[in-house]
């Protein structure tokens, strides 16, 4: 039985989140179109859980007691796509077909398309529940394998995720862990400004959760985090993992405008010229 797929040298998780936000940049240049803010804000997140947290094994990705991943943001799968294909699951020059006529890689995640895609998604809100239900699964059959979610916080104006979480904390999943990309932004501007979600922590403890916050671009405290979710066996944890949109490239940073265009090719050229500065800069680093 394959254990984690388990990397702990922090160096080399931060090579590689570079190398996943480099690959997303080219995937979106090359597309013409995409959502880049989010995608590349939640590098380090995915970097973090497929190499080191979640246990799964891409040689086999139907293994029966593998960890389960939920992508309930679909719009940001490039960041999905490219972990995925970092780890193995599938050659890493399908990339540039992102949403290309036939591609498997289309501009939101299907089931089936490729390997290591556990969920279809699409309309927003819906992936908590999706993820719910795989952990009551898991519970019924007495399983080992856990269940991870990573939502946006403006789906957060849905719904359909509060009911989600009220029945998260009804049956005390302690199997699922949800990950919430506190990004502050969403297709129309701030999400503050279009329809406050604050105090999320406070909602979540209020619905039976138990709540973490952390820099969402410190890929050891998401690790430890992850960690201290599956400590806590009476209830479901969220993870509210504060990023900034656009990360580490500078005009990107922090830019709602970002939420959902693509680079141009001055602007390709540009963000890479700066990634490859910070890969430099961290290959130096001691750590």
């Amino acid at each position: 039985m394959p254990d984690r797929f388990r990397i702990t040298s922090m160096k080399k998780l931060k090579l590689i989140a570079n190398t996943i936000r480099q690959d997303v940049v080219c995937m979106l240049f090359e597309a013409k179109s995409g959502h880049s803010a989010g995608s590349i804000g939640l590098a380090d997140i995915f970097t973090a859980l497929y190499f080191n947290v979640l246990y799964h094994d891409p040689k086999n990705p139907g293994w029966p007691d593998r960890d389960r991943m939920v992508l309930s943001n679909g719009h940001v799968c490039p960041v999905l796509y490219a972990a995925l294909a970092n780890a193995g699951y599938f050659p890493k020059e399908e990339l540039l077909t992102l949403r290309k006529l036939g591609s498997r890689l289309q501009g939101h995640p299907h089931r089936g398309a490729l390997p290591g895609i556990e969920n279809t998604s699409g309309p927003l809100g819906q992936g908590l529940s999706q993820a719910v239900g795989m952990a009551i699964v898991s519970r019924s059959e007495r399983r080992k394998w856990r269940v991870y979610c990573v939502l946006s916080d403006g789906e957060h104006q849905e719904g359909q995720v509060w009911e989600a979480a009220m029945l998260a904390g009804k049956y005390r999943l302690g199997n699922l862990t949800a990950i919430l990309d506190r990004n502050n932004i969403q297709i129309d501007g701030y999400t503050e400004e279009i329809c406050p979600l604050e105090p999320l922590a406070e909602k979540y403890r209020s619905f039976g959760w138990h709540v973490i916050d952390v820099d969402g671009h410190n890929i050891k405290k998401i690790i430890d985090a992850c960690e201290e979710s599956r400590a806590v066996y009476e209830k479901p944890t969220m993870i509210i993992a504060h990023t900034i949109p656009g990360k580490a490239i500078s005009f990107m940073e922090f830019l709602a405008e970002w939420h959902g265009k693509s680079p141009k090719k001055e602007e390709l050229d540009t963000a890479l010229a700066e990634l490859q500065k910070q890969r430099d800069a961290v290959e130096t680093e001691d750590f």
